[in-house]
């Protein structure tokens, strides 16, 4: 579940809280901090501990509109505050974006429902919560015991507790993502479609890669092992910064992925390697248009921009916005709710 600190509006991601520092061996990239401490709900997958966790959720259902304006009430209004909160789509298939969502709260003691009430007053068109006691259990195990082994071409992505469940076949490219606070396991269409799309571009090998918005890391990892070249990994959050920087040795190629914090293209190493042959960008379809103008100032010509985050209803405002920056599209992963889209910098 996502820590509900304050997101930045431009990239969706959370906003940093420590002051980082990634190194590679001998080398190392500094990178700077911005924003305000989060509340952390999470687990730590990667350790295995066994932290305090809530013991209460609350659920709503609805359209998305109102349930994201009842998730910044219950992180910033509401007190006590949410300790985690986790929007997301009931039904990932089903092609409208507004509707069918689900809210999920978490607390560690009951909630008030007169205080629910209240800090929700100003949210229109939300039903009655519904409130259950969670069961004391290890989260960790549970959490783990539904993400399995995940293939996408010639990727297969795993977590520690899955390593002796790889197929093993000829060719394949094992990459070790453990579930985490960080986004991208494989498990969701839009990494999962990258990686498909990547395993298709494996004879087109480009010298200069960015990873722009990483998360896990898992698309740096990807390139970096597919093609052996070198990758640059950024992202906003400093605790994605420091998980995608255990994934990349996790994974062999410290040598290879150089992992960042910056805020979308403001980091001195960006513009030092610029232009890039090969970028990744899995975030959300907002940030995707903003980002076109730079992306074009970055990317070489012939360079290929992958794109990943956008609804397809999104889409045609986002191949709108690359194609009036100098880009022109040249593939699409088909999906009905989440396509990948590829395009070539003219």
């Amino acid at each position: 579940m996502p820590s509900p600190g304050k997101a930045d509006k431009r990239t969706g991601r959370r906003k940093p809280t420590l002051p980082t520092r990634v190194l590679h061996g001998a080398r190392h990239i500094p990178i700077a901090s911005r924003g305000a401490p989060s509340r952390a709900g999470n687990l730590n997958f990667a350790t295995g501990a066994r932290p305090r966790v809530p013991t209460y959720k609350a659920s709503w259902t609805g359209a998305k509109e109102a349930l994201e304006a009842a998730e910044t009430a219950l992180t910033e209004v509401l007190w006590p505050p949410a300790e985690a909160v986790s929007l997301i789509k009931d039904d990932p298939t089903n092609e409208d974006a507004a509707t069918g969502w689900r809210l999920e709260a978490y607390f560690e003691a009951r909630p008030e429902l007169d205080a629910l009430k209240a800090a929700l007053a100003g949210v229109g068109a939300l039903g009655e919560a519904s409130i259950e006691e969670l069961p004391d259990i290890d989260w960790v195990a549970h959490a783990l015991e539904g993400l399995g082994v995940v293939r996408a071409g010639r990727f297969v992505l795993h977590g520690v507790h899955d390593a002796d469940k790889l197929p093993n076949e000829e060719g394949d490219i094992a990459i070790r993502i453990d579930a985490n606070q960080a986004f991208g396991t494989g498990h969701h269409p839009t990494t999962a479609g990258c990686l498909t799309l990547l395993d298709r571009l494996a004879g087109v090998p480009p010298q200069t890669i960015l990873d722009l918005g990483a998360g896990s890391a898992v698309l740096a990892i990807a390139a970096a092992k597919l093609w052996g070249e070198p990758v640059l990994a950024t992202d906003i959050d400093a605790k994605s910064v420091e998980i995608a920087q255990e994934n990349v040795e996790l994974n062999g190629v410290a040598d290879l992925v150089d992992v960042a914090l910056a805020d979308g293209f403001d980091h001195e190493e960006i513009e030092r390697r610029a232009p890039f042959e090969f970028i990744f960008a899995n975030i959300l379809a907002g940030p995707l248009k903003e980002f076109a103008p730079g992306m074009a100032a970055r990317a070489a010509r012939g360079g290929r921009v992958m794109l990943a985050g956008l609804m397809a209803e999104q889409e045609e405002g986002v191949v709108a916005a690359y194609e009036a920056a100098g880009f022109r599209k040249l593939n699409r992963l088909d999906h009905k709710v989440w396509p990948v889209l590829l395009f070539v910098k003219l």
